[in-house]
């Protein structure tokens, strides 16, 4: 049974456990028919409430903090592949203890912090994140590989010979792509790094497989990773987030009021686009509305508005069947990776609440928020 958006609280995250099983599934076979090992990217979807439905399938976490190397220690009950742009020195010894491989994002991190990993644990496996210089990313805010990039060692600075005692090389260039290209970024990353390649036991081509969306094509993708992983004999990891929970559950919202200026209509909803739909502003781009359609002569038309005092806390335009009013019901689609990672409580607005649809009727709120959260992230 489809979720029934009526009975759910508003507003809330809701995620359908059917359609992430379903992802799962697709993940697991994915990893089992390629023989590379596939992990949650924490940074794309970290709702531990559903861990347990995630580990029956993949056990494994890619961190980027101490936080979530803790949360993946505590909650998927694993100790995580971490990587971070700068590692802080009073917490580096509790990542390591949380960390089943560290990644230095340049040789001056690798200098200063390989020594400790290994007196802490030695048997850590220790890695460097190159940047190849290449990747076909459109939107600069996610292009790793811009010119002056902070992320990753190039090729000329890496030179002919792995620093002692590096086990294995990062790279992250995709964003929600295919298959094909991964294929075009592998060129380039054994043209420029792959004399280093027998040196090491892993790679990890990081995240932006969207393996689970419905025009990737996974058996080139299986075909590719099998093909790496004979030619090189190494352990292949990828770290995808947003496969993970693709098209697995949506943001549902009410309108409070409609407004009008200039000719614009604008629905003002219970949420934020700032506080709760960071990417739409940031990236920017415009999220699916159940029932809604572009721009339509003829139809009734409105920009939707969020409930925060930010200006700019607005997206549009939409066409609906009819005259939006209040108290009816605006679900936005896809909206579980990348979004509830990112919220703030802009404003003290009142946070979406975390619901999991288990199907045939029945939900669980596994989380409400109030003034006591945003009160605690002050001082």
């Amino acid at each position: 049974m489809s979720v029934d958006y009526k009975l759910l609280p508003s507003p809330c995250y809701v995620l359908d456990k059917n359609r992430l099983s379903d992802n799962l599934q697709i993940i697991e076979g994915v990893a089992d028919a390629s023989g590379a090992t596939f992990i949650l990217a924490f940074k794309g979807f970290a709702m531990w409430s559903v861990f347990p439905l995630v580990r029956e399938y993949v056990n494994g976490a890619a961190a980027s903090s101490l936080s979530e190397a803790r949360l993946a220690f505590e909650e998927m009950h694993c100790r995580a592949h971490t990587y971070a742009p700068v590692y802080d020195e009073k917490d580096f010894g509790q990542i390591v203890r949380y960390s089943s491989h560290i990644t230095f994002n340049s040789l001056s991190q690798y200098e200063i912090f390989f020594k400790r990993a290994k007196a802490t644990d030695p048997d850590i496996s220790v890695g460097l994140r190159i940047n190849p210089e290449f990747s076909e990313i459109a939107h600069g805010i996610y292009n790793p590989s811009s010119p002056g990039s902070r992320l990753g060692v190039t090729a000329d600075l890496l030179g002919d010979n792995l620093p002692d005692g590096v086990e294995g090389l990062h790279f992250h260039l995709l964003f929600e792509s295919d298959s094909y290209t991964l294929e075009r970024v592998l060129k380039v990353v054994e043209k420029k790094f792959g004399h280093l390649f027998p040196g090491l036991s892993w790679i990890n081509m990081g995240g932006g497989h969207l393996v689970t969306g419905k025009d990737y094509d996974r058996e080139h993708l299986i075909a590719l990773l099998q093909d790496f992983r004979k030619r090189h004999n190494v352990d292949v990891i990828l770290e995808p987030g947003t496969a993970f929970a693709w098209e697995s559950g949506e943001l549902v919202a009410t309108v409070e009021d409609v407004v009008e200026n200039s000719g614009i209509k604008t629905a003002i909803l219970n949420v934020s686009f700032t506080a709760h739909m960071p990417d739409c502003l940031e990236m920017p781009y415009k999220p699916v509305v159940m029932g809604a359609t572009e721009p339509t002569p003829g139809k009734p038309t409105y920009r939707l508005g969020g409930n925060s005092c930010l200006s700019g806390d607005f997206m549009g335009d939409w066409s609906f069947e009819r005259e939006l009013t209040r108290g009816d019901r605006i679900i936005f689609m896809d909206m579980i990776h990348y979004t509830m990672v990112k919220t703030t409580t802009f404003n003290g607005v009142a946070h979406p609440s975390i619901v999991v649809w288990e199907g045939d009727g029945k939900f669980r709120v596994v989380r409400e928020f109030g003034y006591k959260d945003y009160r605690n992230r002050l001082s």
